[in-house]
């Protein structure tokens, strides 16, 4: 039996979805991206790797926080 993880499932259209050329894009298909990309955000982010994530981005945000002072 073969299952599908919904976050590949939705990294893999992200990626196909941002490859295509802006120009080529219309408004909806703008949000569409915006909506598909808060989805697997939302999937990763309960996860180990999203939780590591996390903390990778907020130690390079307070290392930007520190170097600007």
């Amino acid at each position: 039996m073969l299952t599908i993880n919904v976050a590949v499932l939705l990294a893999v259209i992200v990626l196909v979805r941002l490859r295509r050329r802006t120009e080529a894009r219309s408004r909806f298909d703008e949000k569409m991206t915006v909506v598909i990309v808060l989805a697997l955000g939302v999937l990763i982010a309960p996860t180990s790797a999203g939780q590591s994530i996390a903390g990778l981005l907020s130690q390079l945000a307070s290392g930007l926080t520190e170097a600007g002072r």
